[in-house]
């Protein structure tokens, strides 16, 4: 279990986000967390999207199909895999304007395509993601620097590529064209393989995101945080809902003050058994996993992903907790059947505050799943009674989530 450096700073009740984790189990602390309606509401829509990137994959895995296609049969036999609960058929219907279904007459049987405007999106992200080949370069350079050993698996690479902007060919467009940096090795497990930094640049030449925020909150008149305490202080920010206890918002402040061994600094592992060694490991452990979000292109990743660096980052405590002990740094969302996490400074009113060129083309597809049928006249588009089921069960999935628990 992560451990906390906060203790008991709310009331008893079972609902508090901060509520002492020796008297939880992980999963009811999950439940207890505070919901942010703002992030929620976004969730709402970005698990559907989620869905539909991966009926998009499927799909232009396809090329030998003019136009890129896949049967609808297929995806309804992957329904369950892709979280499609009442088929294939009924989750494409309630996206026209970016599947469409079609029938073959020479194989006898209904495919399904992406529309002209999908297409394009889709086009324009590829080519957005190879025009920023030196930033994604950059990207793997700083995650594979933030390992203890320099050293990432392959296989937990491909698990973040879209969140990092990578190409879907980086392996040969990336890796293979940068020898002087990157060394492909063969690991100790079959078929597996390691991504190794050559040359691994000095910490004074990686400068961390959050440095970047010290220094424009520094030059602030109305700066927020005490500039003596600016140096090891990472921001916060909680939603006007959320209300906080004074001896928290004592406790937090303490934590700022407290010096850490930064995300690209050299670590070593020892165990410290004091209160203080304690809670600068746990420090340096919240700086690497906000260092990660802020290198991903949509400042979010899912838990189960980002626990795969956990053990190469030097992280020995539960990454989900970690980020259910700082609610003013990150939100964790369980729409979708899946925890998801927000780098909340990196957001505002559900978009991201500082957009990239790949961010704004992905931003059209999900602006798509919110259209949904919106506009279209109902002589074109008809509802059929399993797609009145399908958005029925989208309100079921809705109120379970409020309590998923992995």
């Amino acid at each position: 279990m992560a451990t906390q450096f906060i203790k008991k700073v709310t009331s008893s009740s079972p609902h508090s986000p901060l509520s002492h984790r020796s008297k939880t189990t992980s999963s009811q602390y999950v439940a207890s967390r505070f919901r942010d309606a703002t992030f929620e509401k976004f969730m709402d829509h970005y698990k559907n999207l989620l869905k539909v990137i991966s009926i998009q994959d499927l799909i232009l895995a396809n090329p030998s199909n003019n136009p890129p296609s896949v049967s609808v049969d297929f995806l309804n036999r992957l329904s369950q895999k892709l979280h499609l609960n009442r088929g294939a058929t009924a989750f494409l219907r309630k996206y026209p304007r970016i599947f469409e279904i079609y029938y073959d007459p020479t194989l006898s049987k209904p495919y399904c395509k992406l529309t002209p405007t999908t297409m394009q999106i889709s086009k324009d992200e590829s080519a957005a993601i190879n025009d920023t080949h030196p930033l994604v370069i950059d990207r793997l350079t700083r995650l594979l620097s933030m390992s203890l050993s320099k050293t990432l698996p392959l296989r937990a690479i491909f698990k973040v590529w879209r969140e990092l902007g990578l190409p879907d060919d980086f392996e040969d467009s990336i890796l293979s064209q940068n020898p002087h940096l990157f060394n492909i090795l063969d690991a100790h497990e079959p078929n597996t393989h390691l991504i190794k930094l050559v040359t691994t640049p000095s910490h004074e030449k990686l400068t961390a995101a959050v440095e970047n925020w010290r220094i424009t909150e520094c030059c602030k008149d109305d700066c927020s945080v005490d500039r003596t305490e600016m140096r090891f202080s990472f921001k916060h920010g909680y939603p006007p809902s959320m209300k906080l206890k004074k001896n928290l918002r004592a406790k937090v402040k303490e934590w700022q003050k407290l010096p850490y061994t930064g995300p690209y600094e050299e670590f070593t592992s020892v165990k410290k058994r004091s209160k203080t060694g304690v809670m600068e490991i746990e420090k340096r452990a919240v700086a690497i996993v906000h260092e990660f979000l802020s290198l991903t292109v949509e400042k979010t990743v899912e838990v189960e992903k980002i626990s795969h660096f956990r053990k190469w980052f030097g992280i020995d405590l539960n990454v989900r907790d970690l980020f259910l002990d700082h609610p003013g740094m990150f939100y964790l969302s369980t729409k979708g059947k899946r925890h998801t996490v927000f780098l909340r400074e990196g957001y505002e009113r559900g978009c991201l505050i500082e957009p990239n060129p790949v961010y704004v083309i992905r931003r059209k597809l999900l602006d798509l799943v919110i259209l949904g049928r919106r506009g279209l006249r109902s002589d074109d588009y008809k509802m059929s009674s399993s797609e009145s089921e399908e958005e029925d069960d989208d309100l079921q999935e809705t109120e379970n989530d409020q309590g998923a628990i992995l």
